[in-house]
């Protein structure tokens, strides 16, 4: 693969990048939700749910995750919604694709709350949900023990310290940070034989000299742009990035595919 086999080893591609290891296994049991996998659910929704988090608990300077949309997905690049967070300052970190054992306090306290909350007895997505809040409160509030419990060991569950709210968020939202992040990425690509790769949902002309040929896609921040290189680094073609903008990156309307 040229991506090992030459110097664009050493470029940075997204570490939600997982393949085919992201595909849901099936499941028969209870489901409380219309989708088959959380990648279905519309990312409105997502930002919505995560907004109203960041309103009770502050904004996090950092997020740690496991892979697959809309955190990670089967590209190389960031996806929409993680170029959002990105903009307002928060920081990612991915676990490696396969890699639960990354991230044992988050996979074990899921495992608790499974065991504590039942959801196989409950009736509806509301009485899981009532569990889950109770079981929430009482590993905050009440453990390890209650003389001490986790809000007294560590203040710092109770808020980060960084206020957040929607207003907030559209005054303080900076795509100079999108920006300078996606700068860090380099996408391998192999270029089809009408010349084209593709980038995020949308396809960049290379030229049909080059089908066949493998080339790395930049984006370069100064000319807000995507860069297209050989494997010798030559410059071959450049492209305006038009969906790197505000509008489309908060609502998350590009990067479904790519």
């Amino acid at each position: 693969m040229p991506w090992n086999n030459s110097a664009w080893a050493a470029v940075r591609r997204c570490p939600g990048y997982a393949g085919s290891r992201n595909t849901p296994a099936p499941c028969w049991a209870r489901s409380f939700s219309p989708y088959a996998n959380f990648g279905q659910v519309p990312l409105p929704a997502v930002q919505e749910a995560v907004r109203q988090q960041f309103a009770r608990w502050g904004l996090p300077a950092s997020l740690r995750v496991d892979n697959g949309p809309p955190w990670g997905n089967f590209n190389d690049l960031p996806t929409a919604f993680a170029l959002w967070l990105v903009g307002m300052g928060v920081r990612w970190h991915w676990n490696d694709p396969g890699r639960p054992q990354q991230n044992p306090k988050v996979e074990r306290s899921q495992g608790t709350a499974k065991r504590w909350c039942e959801p196989e007895r409950c009736v509806s997505a509301a009485e899981l949900q009532t569990r889950l809040d109770e079981a929430d409160r009482r590993q905050r509030e009440e453990y390890p023990t209650a003389a001490a419990s986790r809000w007294e060991l560590f203040p710092e569950l109770r808020h980060s310290g960084r206020s957040y709210s929607l207003a907030w968020e559209r005054r303080a939202w900076d795509l100079a940070l999108v920006e300078e992040h996606l700068a860090e990425y380099g996408a391998v690509r192999q270029v089809g034989a009408n010349g084209s790769v593709g980038v995020y949902d949308r396809a960049r002309y290379v030229g049909r000299a080059y089908a066949g040929q493998y080339v790395l896609v930049q984006y370069d921040p100064q000319a807000h742009g995507w860069l297209i290189t050989d494997a010798q680094g030559r410059e071959l073609r450049r492209h305006p990035a038009p969906e790197i903008c505000r509008q489309q990156i908060v609502k998350g309307t590009f990067g479904k595919s790519s």
